[in-house]
């Protein structure tokens, strides 16, 4: 299971992390030094309410994200059934609260594992992120 954290920005802000693949766009509800490397991040837009991700940290603290994250999946055609890795792009949700409520009021930036996968599952449904940008 995954280990991730909602991370709020706004429309400008938002920006600013994906061209630095940094994030300085932490609410106040999170400290950097929670965040472990490899746990999955999501930027929720407060003005717009659109969730973007997944995004992966790279160091301890989550000082660096990589755009995507991994999926893991059983490859039923080799007898050993090994696991394969294979990487996501972003996506968006717009209007996010509607189908993750506890955005609305944002208690805490950590997520649990049933929201972290919730989240991943709908995102991977969203459209991709370059896609929905350039309509």
């Amino acid at each position: 299971m995954y280990e991730g954290y909602v991370l709020l920005c706004n429309t400008s802000s938002r920006q600013l992390c994906l061209s630095r693949k940094r994030y300085t766009c932490v609410g106040e509800k999170t400290k950097p030094a929670e965040i472990k490397e490899g746990s999955v991040i999501f930027l929720y837009n407060v003005d717009d309410k659109s969730l973007l991700g997944p995004f992966t940290a790279l160091t301890e603290g989550g000082d660096e994200l990589d755009a995507g994250t991994w999926v893991m999946d059983v490859d039923e055609h080799i007898p050993s059934e090994d696991i394969k890795v294979t990487w996501e792009d972003l996506h968006i949700i717009h209007n996010a609260p509607e189908k993750l409520p506890f955005l609305d009021e944002p208690k805490t930036c950590k997520l649990s594992t049933t929201q972290t996968q919730r989240v991943l599952d709908l995102l991977k449904d969203g459209p991709l992120y370059l896609y929905a940008k350039s309509q």
